[in-house]
């Protein structure tokens, strides 16, 4: 078959409407659409994106168990951390990277955490599409949860992969700054960083959800005040606290309602008591 013919829109033709947002903020800084960020990201943005961090279902609702307070819990989260097979979860990692990487700025970055179960699909794909990554980041914390079956080192780190959306791409890493946090040596790509505290949980907690204090690192070390970030995977909110808080503009998405209301309800408490940032 012959290359199908892809007709242009003519300049009468009506572009779509940009989608009515679920929440935005008074300042306009922190907004938040309820739908699958693949369909509403190409509507909201065009190549515009200073900053993404993703932190991609890891489809782990297979029936597993974890520890949790001494007990024995399910890791089950929903329908949203299931899918058929490595295949399936494959694609889905090329689909919204692709959509994300046309939606970042030609310098702009992304940011992706992830344990072993998808963390290693997300670097092929980033590869795959050409994305240029800069560094792989190891998560350490220093409170994990006992492995129950004793027949496994104790899972303790997180992967986050940092790449810029492309080979050419002049990626912005605010070295000097960094370098201050850090006793005025350069830092190291192993960061130590205890779970989200219980005053990050006060209204709830998202299964995945990460700390502050590293969403902070991470804004800090890659975007400048006024930068726009996005959250393709809002869950709890906490990407978009530590934008605000530090003068950039946030979007975040989310197909789950009760995360963007959790998310809602965490931004509006900060704007009341905010937590001592990072500076």
């Amino acid at each position: 078959m012959g290359k199908a013919k892809i007709s242009q829109p003519s300049e009468s033709v009506a572009q779509p409407e940009r989608p009515a947002p679920y929440f935005i903020s008074h300042a306009g800084d922190f907004v938040l659409y309820h739908g699958d960020a693949l369909e509403l990201l190409p509507k909201l943005v065009d190549a515009s994106i200073d900053l993404i961090f993703a932190d991609p279902p890891y489809f782990l609702s297979n029936g597993g168990v974890t520890c949790q307070s001494g007990k024995m819990v399910s890791v089950n989260k929903g329908g949203w951390d299931q899918i058929e097979s490595i295949a399936a979860m494959h694609d889905f990692n090329r689909a919204w990277l692709t959509t994300c990487r046309a939606a970042l700025h030609a310098n702009g970055v992304i940011w992706v955490s992830g344990t072993r179960h998808v963390i290693y699909s997300v670097g092929f794909a980033m590869q795959q599409l050409g994305y240029k990554l800069l560094n792989e980041i190891t998560w350490e914390k220093p409170n994990p949860p006992p492995n129950l079956s004793c027949r496994y080192f104790t899972h303790s780190t997180e992967t986050i992969l940092w790449a810029a959306r492309e080979p050419k791409s002049k990626h912005k890493f605010n070295y000097q700054l960094m370098r201050s946090h850090n006793g005025d040596r350069q830092m190291k790509s192993v960061w130590r960083f205890t779970a989200p505290t219980g005053v990050e949980k006060q209204f709830g907690a998202h299964p995945t959800q990460k700390p502050l204090a590293l969403l902070e690192r991470i804004i800090l070390a890659s975007s400048d005040a006024g930068d726009l970030v996005v959250d393709p995977f809002v869950g709890s909110g906490t990407t978009g606290l530590a934008a605000t808080r530090h003068g950039r503009r946030f979007i975040g998405i989310d197909t789950e309602e009760d995360f963007l209301k959790l998310a809602i309800e965490r931004y509006q408490a900060s704007l009341v008591q905010p937590q001592e940032a990072i500076k």
